[in-house]
Formats: C-alpha cells, sequence, structure tokens
C-alpha cells in the first residue's frame, strides 16, 4: 500500500530519472576513487590485496598509481558528458570502468578493493541505461582540426624524437621520447632531455614552434566555447560567436508581461531573435531556456548595433511602460531606418507617440483583445481584423 501510494506520486518518467542519476553518480564515484587510489597508491611498495598482487611488480604497481590518477580525471569528463546526455560520454564511460577495475587490482592494496568493486558494479547500470544516452557530441570542423593538429603534433614529436634517440641525451624509449615532446611542446622544458647535434636543435625548435601553436588552437577552439557558453549561462549575455551569427532576425526590445508570450511564439516558430533587456533576472531565466539575450538597456545604441539591428528582418517592443518602447523606437529606427518595427501601446492613448517614434505597426493589446472578443462572439473571422490592425492592407 505504501509503495503504490509513493509510486503514484512520483513523476511519470522517475524510473528513467533514477537510472539515470545512478549512472551518472556511479561514474562520479569511482572517478573520485580511481583519483584518491592512485594518488595513495604512488609511493606503496607492499602488495597486500588479491592472490594477483604478490606477482605484481613494484614498477608496474607505481605505474597503475599514476594512470589510476589520469583515469580517474578521464572519468570526471565522462561522467559530465553523461550528464548532458551525450552518446559519447556513454561509451568513454564503457571503456573506463574495466580499466579502472584493472588498475584496482594491479595497486595491490586494500584501498583499492571499494574501486574494484564500484567498478564492476557500475558496468550493468551503465549497459541498462544504454538507450538514455543518445545526444550526438557535436563538434565544428575547427574544433575537429584543433584536436587533430594537438594529436599530430605529438606524433610527430614523439616519432622524431624516437628516430633521432641517438643524438638526444635522455631518449632511449618510446615513452621518454613521448615525454619529451610533451614538456617541450608545453614549454615546460625540465632541461632533463637536450639536443646532442644540430639536427636535433633543429628537429626540438620544430617542436617547440609546432606544439606552442597547437596547445593554443586546442584551448582556443575546445575549451573556449565551453568557457563562453558558462558565462553566457552566468551573466546572461550573449558571447561575441552569437552575436556574429545573428543575421534575417527579429530583436525583441525589451522584457516583460507582454513580452513572454511574443518569445513563445517566436520560439515555437523556430525563427531566429534575440532579446535586449536590462532585467538581469529576466536574462538568466531566459539564458536557462536557450534564448538569446543581451543584458543592456534597449534603449541605447550600443547594444542594438552588437545584436546586429542592421541585419534584423524586424524589431518587436513590448513591455509595460510606453515611454521606455518609445525611446527604443527611435534608437532603432535611427539605426535601421529600413527595418520593420512593431510595437505594443499599453495605454491606447500612446498608439500615435509611438508611431511619430518610428514604429512602423502599433498594437493596443487591450482594443486588439475587445475586438477579438467580440468578432469571436459573433463568429466572424478575426484574420482580416488582426491584418488590419497592423497595417498589412
Amino acid at each position: 500500500m505504501v509503495g503504490e501510494w509513493v509510486t503514484a506520486r512520483l513523476p511519470e518518467n522517475w524510473r528513467w530519472v533514477v537510472t539515470t542519476r545512478a549512472a551518472v553518480v556511479f561514474a562520479l564515484a569511482v572517478a573520485v576513487l580511481s583519483v584518491a587510489t592512485g594518488i595513495y597508491n604512488i609511493e606503496q611498495t607492499d602488495a597486500e590485496f588479491g592472490p594477483v598482487a604478490p606477482h605484481v611488480p613494484e614498477a608496474v604497481q607505481q605505474a597503475v598509481g599514476f594512470t589510476g590518477v589520469l583515469t580517474g580525471f578521464l572519468m570526471v569528463a565522462s561522467a559530465l558528458a553523461l550528464r548532458r546526455g551525450l552518446r559519447a560520454g556513454w561509451w568513454a564511460t564503457f571503456v573506463l570502468l574495466p580499466i579502472t577495475a584493472i588498475q584496482g587490482i594491479l595497486q595491490g592494496t586494500p584501498y583499492s578493493l571499494p574501486l574494484v568493486v564500484l567498478s564492476v558494479l557500475s558496468i550493468p547500470t551503465l549497459l541498462l541505461t544504454r538507450t538514455r544516452f543518445q545526444e550526438p557530441l557535436s563538434l565544428t570542423t575547427t574544433q575537429l582540426a584543433a584536436g587533430g593538429a594537438l594529436v599530430g603534433v605529438q606524433t610527430y614529436g614523439t616519432v622524431g624524437a624516437y628516430a633521432l634517440r641517438n643524438e638526444f641525451d635522455g631518449v632511449d624509449t618510446v615513452l621518454e621520447a613521448f615525454y619529451f615532446t610533451l614538456i617541450t611542446s608545453s614549454t615546460v622544458g625540465y632541461g632533463d632531455i637536450g639536443p646532442e647535434s644540430e639536427q636535433a636543435m633543429l628537429f626540438t625548435m620544430s617542436v617547440v614552434v609546432l606544439g606552442v601553436a597547437s596547445f593554443g588552437i586546442a584551448i582556443g577552439a575546445l575549451v573556449g566555447p565551453a568557457i563562453q557558453s558558462r558565462i553566457t549561462k552566468t551573466l546572461g549575455k550573449m558571447t561575441d560567436s552569437q552575436l556574429a551569427a545573428l543575421e534575417n532576425h527579429v530583436l525583441v526590445l525589451g522584457y516583460g508581461d507582454l513580452t513572454e508570450p511574443i518569445v513563445d511564439e517566436l520560439a515555437a516558430t523556430d525563427a531566429a531573435f534575440a532579446v535586449v533587456t536590462r532585467d538581469r533576472d529576466a536574462a538568466e531565466i531566459l539564458t536557462d531556456r536557450g534564448v538569446p539575450v543581451v543584458t543592456a538597456n534597449p534603449s541605447d545604441d550600443g547594444p542594438l548595433e552588437r545584436a546586429n539591428i542592421s541585419r534584423a528582418r524586424a524589431v518587436v517592443t513590448a513591455t509595460n511602460d510606453d515611454a521606455l518602447d518609445a525611446l527604443s523606437v527611435l534608437t532603432a529606427r535611427e539605426l535601421a531606418p529600413d527595418v520593420r518595427i512593431v510595437a505594443s501601446a499599453t495605454d491606447r492613448e500612446n498608439t500615435a507617440k509611438l508611431e511619430r517614434a518610428g514604429a512602423d505597426a502599433v498594437v493596443s493589446p487591450a482594443v486588439l483583445g475587445g475586438h477579438l472578443l467580440v468578432r469571436s462572439a459573433l463568429g466572424n473571422d478575426e484574420s482580416a481584423l488582426i491584418e488590419r490592425i497592423l497595417g498589412r492592407e
């Protein structure tokens, strides 16, 4: 009885929510354990856990300590991808979970036991939620090229350093060649490995130039958009890339009670649009809904120019303040003489004033609502009336 009562009051998709969150929580828990046990096992030499532990060389135990930390951070990234519903996040987690379990066994300490158990138990949960993570990983051509350049430079440096290992002081293995490439291209340069010939010096200089360029491009292309997206969500501001992409859009100036249905209608028609408002609370709400927002005074020149008003197809202003709307219309008309401007007049007497300010059409919600109610009650068609009020006839 109690179970049925509780189930009846849960959302219809509660099982979907619970299992999806469980997959994300398990992935994060494995990530934390992997990092913690990896750090602990870096300096440990005594193998106490499991029948395999006594047969694991000390060097391997120390190595899996370092790789365990790295795998843990990779698991954090995959858990965040799971949280966004990305299919790539599911595959990354599915591949990393067996690796964390194996690393826990090879670390050979009792503290690795929770990591092994949780990694194994997380796999069935992940398999059960496979269909819940279907969002594709959307990468631009620039991001793909940046990632390819970074991988390509590291490969070039590793292969080249290993091929010239006799001309370097301290490069004897592929791992040492990769180590040299990574610290050189990232400009860390510990100085423990150095060239001993002119050919090796020229090669090192090429790794520095290509490595710095690839790291810079990769950070800008891969990390930059994520930072800009976070700034947009936190501050309610459109990024420069979003602003530059605005074209043939509808610009909504100001935000009020009358603006909400306008935004809903524009979103329903899939029309490109942006909102300019100085109300930060409204900007934050709109940003959470995925609406492009410029947080600024809609009657100032700068914000409208940033929102590409010169390339807009139409301008709409419909707040509860006719005076502010009139100022916004004046500014919009001055910046874009040919754009169509539609305004709303809360007070019917302000209709003419808004028209003189530069609005092509002024709609009074009270008057329009009254006409529509009467015509609907009489069974007449409202479309002709709407066309006449908007000045399209």
